[in-house]
């Protein structure tokens, strides 16, 4: 797995390393290889997995084929607008028209 440090940004490289580490279950192996894990137990958790990304295709099959209802989105959090971006409670105020009061 190869990561590129750009201007010498060392922690962006790593939280880019830590998100493809994720993202390619290797945390998640870590972990189960900290101990040893019976064959019979890992068979049990291999069916376990599989009948569970099984379910989840199946409901999101059906999702898209309108049998049952899509979840709700989550509310998205009000995020600070960028600099220089004139909406929001601290933008100045239009420019008055002349002759108006």
């Amino acid at each position: 797995m190869q990561v590129l440090v750009r201007d010498n940004n060392v922690d962006q490289a790593l939280r880019v390393l830590k998100k493809k580490m994720q993202r390619e279950g290797i945390f998640r192996e870590m972990k189960q290889r900290k101990s040893f894990e019976k064959p019979s137990e890992r068979k049990n958790r291999e069916k376990a997995e599989a009948i569970r990304r099984a379910r989840k295709a199946a409901r999101k099959q059906a999702q898209r084929d309108g049998l049952i209802a899509a979840p709700k989105p989550k509310p998205r959090p009000d995020r600070k607008p960028k600099f220089g971006a004139s909406s929001g409670p601290l933008a100045a105020p239009p420019p008055a028209e002349p002759g108006s009061r």
